[in-house]
């Protein structure tokens, strides 16, 4: 039995210097960063990590020094969702071999499949691996749409299913409807940069995976749910909400989050990769403004 997951694990995002190529230095010091303000675990290669660019040898070369810096002080949880079914089964293999202690899976969204060929798909990796997975609700982005009914059978069916990170919005609704499904065969995480965080927890969720520039602010606010201090974390809640919207804006939120950890010193640069967006001069200007609301106490 592996321990359960639970708490806030941040996607990582990958720094890259301004010819494009990764910034490996940074990496250690987010990666630092992220511990030091208390991260239960660490995701990696999913959206904010900019996964979707990464060549495979530059996937290994991350985790393996990822995996080496972290020294299972926290659990890294390793997106490995593919277009084809025998390439993630690979990608899943590789990851857990290299230290992921679960894995983040997408279902198939381009050639998409119905509720058998879902099943097929996470049984097949299931199979292949003796680590956790996590299946990834996310049809904004994958127009893939997995009802709790399907969910739940995964949860019940396929081994190694244990979780499921809700972003089908509205999420709290969801949560609900899932674990109504699925009782206790699935735990479940929230995403979409934690705009439903307090309700989600309220609702069961047991995890929360947003991005990596407010990590302090989003401990304090699982701690104090946890101590049932609900009106603390209503208060740290609204106080960092605009700047969570902000990052909420469709393509724009990876390049914001860099460069909150440029502006934080933690990151030298905040390049993405293209096709990913990059703020421009006026968006930069009104992120330093709720950055600067953000850090208020």
């Amino acid at each position: 039995m592996h321990p359960p997951l639970s708490g806030v694990y941040p996607i990582a995002n990958t720094p890259f210097h301004p010819d494009g190529s990764i910034d490996f230095e940074s990496q250690d010091r987010l990666v630092d960063h992220l511990l030091a303000q208390g991260a239960h675990g660490l995701g990696l290669f999913g959206n904010a990590s900019e996964g979707y660019t990464l060549e495979s040898a530059e996937r290994v070369s991350l985790m393996r020094r990822i995996a080496k810096r972290v020294n299972g002080r926290v659990p890294l949880v390793a997106s490995s969702g593919h277009t084809g079914t025998d390439a993630a089964v690979a990608l899943s293999k590789e990851l857990q071999d290299l230290g992921a202690a679960c894995l983040m899976v997408l279902p198939p969204y381009f050639l998409k499949t119905d509720g058998d060929g879902l099943m097929h798909y996470f049984e097949a990796i299931s199979k292949a691996v003796n680590i956790p997975i996590m299946v990834q609700d996310a049809p904004l982005m994958t127009q893939v749409m997995m009802p709790p009914a399907l969910l739940a059978r995964m949860g019940r069916e396929i081994e190694h299913v244990e979780y499921v990170k809700v972003e089908a919005p509205p999420t709290p609704a969801k949560c609900s409807a899932l674990t109504k499904a699925a009782g206790d065969s699935l735990t479940l995480f929230g995403g979409l940069n934690c705009q439903f965080f307090i309700e989600e927890f309220q609702r069961g969720v047991r995890g929360q995976m947003p991005g990596s520039d407010r990590t302090a602010d989003l401990v304090s606010i699982w701690n104090a749910l946890e101590a049932g201090r609900t009106d603390e974390a209503w208060r740290i809640f609204s106080r960092i909400l605009p700047l969570l919207r902000f990052e909420l804006q469709p393509g724009l939120g990876v390049s914001a989050q860099k460069h909150n950890l440029v502006a934080g010193g933690v990151i030298a640069s905040a390049h993405v990769r293209h096709p990913t967006a990059s703020l421009d001069a006026a968006s930069v200007a009104e992120l330093a403004v709720l950055r600067e609301l953000a850090d208020r106490t």
